[in-house]
């Protein structure tokens, strides 16, 4: 079974992907950028503000799924430049206080722009 995810909630995809995809017991999210659902633009405020809304966008695709942010096993952060993981990480770990999921870093040219972009996989039960 695979079931296309998209809800409103969070930007909507800018090119030929799906927002997630559902092949139960998993939920397999695209990279969600800082972009505020309403406006389609970047946030404004630096790594700090546009982590908050990747996150913010990554919680509303996950429970347009029937996941959550706490079903996550996995995520993938992409940071434009390493030196600002400092700062993602203050505001990931709101978001992942009580046992965080595994995750990797990398280093990226992303869309738009952007300063970050957070993947996951997450549990469905």
């Amino acid at each position: 079974m695979r079931k296309i995810i998209s809800t409103n909630q969070a930007p909507a995809a800018i090119g030929p992907y799906s927002q997630a995809v559902v092949s139960p017991p998993f939920v397999y999210t695209s990279g969600q950028i800082p972009l505020d659902p309403s406006t389609g633009a970047l946030v404004p405020g630096g790594i700090e503000a546009e982590t908050d809304q990747v996150l913010k966008n990554l919680k509303a695709v996950l429970e347009a799924a029937g996941s959550s942010l706490s079903r996550v096993i996995k995520t993938t952060v992409f940071l434009r430049d390493m030196n600002e993981f400092a700062a993602m990480n203050t505001i990931y770990a709101r978001y992942f206080s009580s046992e965080p999921p595994a995750r990797s870093t990398v280093q990226a040219v992303l869309p738009k722009g952007a300063s970050v972009e957070i993947e996951a996989v997450a549990r469905m039960d």
